[in-house]
């Protein structure tokens, strides 16, 4: 990734109104901030939240508090807690979310 004509700044996450985005069950809600072509997001899934598609964007994502599982379309399963992280490029493996007990997220794409 090239990081190009972005000046320093600085983000007030809890300024930024979240959006609604319904789960299969659940829900989330994403705060974002695009810069250029990347879209920076805090992500808030609610306890119970599945994600009601398949999902082949790339993301490099942090875990900030919660747990949350992600399902591979192979069939692999990972889950992350708070500190961990996962990356994934572009089309590379379809992946799907959901948490029991909720999260937040750091997510880049």
């Amino acid at each position: 990734m090239d990081i190009n004509d972005l000046p320093f700044g600085t983000t007030d996450w809890k300024a930024i109104t979240p959006t609604e985005h319904k789960g299969e069950t659940g829900m989330a809600y994403w705060r974002t901030q695009h810069f250029g072509n990347m879209r920076v997001r805090m992500v808030e899934y609610s306890a119970g939240y599945l994600a009601d598609h398949w999902c082949s964007k790339g993301h490099i994502l942090f875990c900030l508090d919660g747990e949350l599982d992600t399902e591979l379309d192979d069939g692999r399963t990972y889950t992350l807690t708070k500190g961990m992280s996962y990356q994934v490029a572009d089309n590379a493996e379809a992946h799907r979310s959901s948490t029991k007990v909720g999260a937040t997220l750091f997510v880049v794409d």
